[in-house]
């Protein structure tokens, strides 16, 4: 696998480039992504959705930040341009220009892993041309040895404002499983995380969801927790699906728990 630099050095990359892929059905048509090599060391884990990092070790996650040099937005390539209107914008940004193939756009896979190894590639360019220019005694700080925290960066909390309710609402029914078997093996732990995760997930939703109490009962070890979790979770649909005649009866039942 090759990049084409269209705009830019390949000897001297600039650290963001708008990635390009020659539809193999259609030369003429194309798909494209933006790549950014960071500017300094940071989490990783913060750019993994939760329904990603909640089935990955910990093993898995360091594997991958350990890998990842340079970062595709977004990893599956988008359509809509033309390669005339990313050059002017290319030009316009003072981004490198690089055409890194032709796909299959019927092949999800395929043009993820495109972009993921071309990414790496483009994360290496950079990185040589990076350490052959820098001076013996240059003054910038030594990351190596005090890395930077940048824990204000949080990609998370931007993922989530993206979402709909829908798919908050489907990140918080995932996240009630994932108690449920943590509470299950005693990992307190796991449960703190996850409680956290969906305390994140509440303040992006309207109050009318009853996020908190959902919450609360998710993480209530008695198997009454579970199902008012489940009847809560119920209960969000209905009003996301305006099923508003369903919603007294799911009430009832919450009330008819609680009671007891």
């Amino acid at each position: 696998m090759t990049i084409k630099f269209l705009r830019g050095n390949l000897e001297a990359p600039k650290g963001h480039a708008i990635f390009v892929a020659r539809n193999s059905a259609d030369p003429r048509t194309v798909v494209w992504t933006y790549c950014v090599v960071p500017p300094a060391p940071f989490s990783l884990a913060k750019f993994l959705p939760p329904f990603m990092t909640a089935q990955m070790s910990a093993e898995d996650i360091q594997e991958v930040a350990g890998n990842i040099q340079a970062m595709p937005l977004s990893p599956l390539m988008e359509e809509g341009c033309t390669l005339e209107q990313l050059q002017v914008l290319a030009e316009r940004r003072d981004d490198d220009l690089c055409d890194i193939g032709s796909v299959n756009l019927h092949d999800t896979q395929g043009r993820m892993q495109l972009v993921a190894q071309s990414s790496m590639n483009y994360g290496q360019f950079y990185l040589s041309a990076h350490n052959t220019r820098q001076p013996a005694s240059s003054a910038l700080p030594a990351y190596e040895e005090e890395p930077v925290a940048l824990d204000d960066l949080d990609a998370e909390e931007l993922l989530l404002q993206t979402m709909t309710d829908r798919q908050r609402l489907a990140e918080l029914s995932k996240l009630v499983g994932l108690t449920r078997y943590a509470l299950e093996g005693n990992d307190t732990h796991l449960i703190d995380e996850t409680r956290q995760r969906m305390q994140r997930i509440a303040r992006q939703l309207p109050d009318k969801y009853r996020s908190n109490e959902l919450i609360i009962a998710a993480a209530n070890a008695q198997d009454r927790g579970a199902k008012l979790a489940e009847l809560y979770i119920e209960r969000g649909y209905k009003l996301l699906d305006e099923e508003y005649a369903d919603i007294p009866g799911i009430e009832q039942a919450i009330r008819k728990i609680q009671e007891q």
